[in-house]
């Protein structure tokens, strides 16, 4: 089942982000290398700098997309104010279904 994370930083936690991003991108590699992620990317404020993230991952079940988004780096920093974990259908460009 895949699942969104919608996660938004704590305001004024930019350097915070720039400081955990290198092990932050491990971690996505190390997902992605699992076949767990699907994309991730940061959102961007009016001036274009990060204010939060997207990822979509696979997992079994609801506990375990918990698991995977407790144990990303940002959220270990406290990097993020927020994060809404959301089951999702990719129905739409989907690659698996091509």
């Amino acid at each position: 089942m895949l699942f969104a994370f919608i996660c938004k930083d704590k305001p004024d936690h930019l350097q915070l982000r720039l400081d955990v991003r290198p092990d932050h991108l491990a971690f996505l590699a190390a997902l992605n290398a699992e076949g767990k992620l699907k994309f991730a990317g940061p959102f961007l404020d009016d001036e274009g700098k990060s204010c939060g993230t997207l990822m979509m991952v696979e997992a079994a079940d609801r506990a375990a997309a918990e698991a995977i988004a407790a144990s990303d780096p940002y959220a270990k920093a406290g990097l993020f104010a927020s994060v809404e974990i959301t089951a999702w259908n990719w129905v739409i460009n989907n690659p698996a279904s091509t």
